[in-house]
């Protein structure tokens, strides 16, 4: 590790192993690699770390800019899981629009992340079960499946001798299960490791433990300013997660509906030759969900909580006892590790993605649980944007006006 003037530590580059046009936003002549624009992009989660990845393949100039560890927030803190398909609630299906081609293109975009960093992520294709306990659960996962088959995501019913025939160390009291097929996982740690190596291969510099603020002049976005140092940049991607409302130099009227949602999780430690589940399992109190390396991973609690990230008996109990229920066997697993993350929560829990209100500042953020999910289709759609000032219409309805919008006036009653 480097430093970059004034101290600011740098990841340095190792060797590799139709939308609507930006408000004001320069449209870049994307023919030559020289007039690519220069990007900042505050945030080294996922997000940000996969559209500095992007961007940089393209002959950009990038540097990324986080407060922390790269990749140390709520993508560290997840569960790692892709499912378009059974997290899908009622209420919920505009952002199936945006979910289910990401899901799509994950196993390509694992494929070229791997062959990037040299580092494999993790991704595994097994399904996942949904599983009921009792015959009340079984009566609403059957009410949930069929709203969600009326989607279009393939589910098929178990009974409980299917779900156990799948995964014999379930409950002998599980009456029934939903099998999703399309809803795989990637390790979520192993992602953002690979996201590091496969951005500073390409290019792009990483400064960590670096509050970097918006640089704004003449109404737009300039740079970031770190201390009392101004970094350039065409273009500023405001990535920052849960953090994003309080980065500094956003104007006073631009305040961005993003606030931390708290989830409490832990790991437990299974026999990575003999592991007690092979898919992700969810259960009416808890999710489970297997790595190669024998870590279990069970989770989560959704708490408005702010930014307090400390682990609570009660949470941590719950947790515990809903994964008991549905798998007794792992009462004699030992825990691992406990931590809490901050999910970038928005209004209508959908992520806000391109222009910003303020030429030359673009966003990516508020994904809250669906952050590692819409990883490629948000890295894809800002890279584009980027580069051609017109927004991919996949991400056109999650845009931050659709928060701005004048609501429709009743109309006044007649006398």
């Amino acid at each position: 590790m480097g430093c970059w003037p004034d101290g600011l530590a740098e990841i340095k580059p190792t060797e590799p192993d139709t939308g609507n046009a930006g408000e004001g936003r320069p449209v870049i002549d994307t023919t030559h690699a020289s007039s690519r624009p220069r990007v900042a992009i505050i945030g080294a989660g996922a997000i940000g770390l996969a559209i500095g990845w992007r961007l940089a393949e393209a002959g950009c100039a990038v540097e990324l800019f986080e407060r922390g560890a790269a990749g140390r927030g709520a993508s560290w803190a997840a569960a790692g899981m892709l499912a378009a398909g059974v997290e899908t609630e009622p209420g919920e299906q505009p952002l199936l629009a945006l979910t289910r081609p990401s899901q799509a293109l994950w196993p390509v975009f694992a494929q070229e992340l791997a062959a990037a960093s040299g580092l494999d992520v993790g991704y595994r294709d097994e399904g996942t079960l949904v599983v009921a306990l009792t015959r009340d659960d079984a009566e609403q996962l059957r009410n949930l499946a069929q709203f969600q088959r009326g989607c279009g995501i393939e589910l098929t019913w178990l009974d409980g001798a299917g779900a156990r025939e799948r995964e014999p160390y379930l409950t002998p009291r599980v009456v029934g299960a939903v099998f999703s097929p399309r809803d795989h996982q990637v390790d979520n740690r192993r992602l953002v490791t690979a996201l590091i190596a496969a951005a500073t291969a390409a290019g792009a510099r990483l400064y960590e433990h670096t509050n970097a603020s918006v640089d704004l002049a003449g109404g737009r976005a300039v740079g970031v300013r770190c201390g009392d140092r101004r970094v350039p940049a065409d273009i500023v991607v405001l990535a920052a997660g849960a953090w994003s409302r309080s980065v500094d130099g956003l104007p006073a009227d631009l305040a961005l509906p993003v606030r931390p949602i708290k989830g409490q999780m832990l790991a437990l430690r299974m026999d990575p030759t003999a592991p007690l589940i092979r898919h992700v399992v969810w259960a009416p109190k808890a999710y489970l969900v297997p790595r190669r390396d024998g870590r279990l991973l069970i989770g989560a609690t959704v708490e408005e909580r702010g930014f307090d990230g400390a682990n609570t008996a009660g949470a941590i109990y719950g947790l515990l006892d809903g994964a008991w229920r549905a798998v007794p066997a792992l009462e004699e697993l030992a825990i691992d590790e406990m931590w809490a993350g901050f999910r970038p929560g928005s209004r209508d829990d959908a992520p806000i993605l391109g222009p910003s209100g303020i030429d030359g500042l673009v966003l990516a953020t508020g994904h809250h649980r669906n952050g590692i999910l819409l990883t490629p289709i948000t890295a894809d759609g800002i890279r584009d944007y980027v580069l051609t000032g017109a927004l991919p219409e996949v991400l056109q309805p999650f845009g931050l006006a659709r928060f701005t919008r004048p609501r429709p006036v009743a109309a006044a009653a007649h006398a």
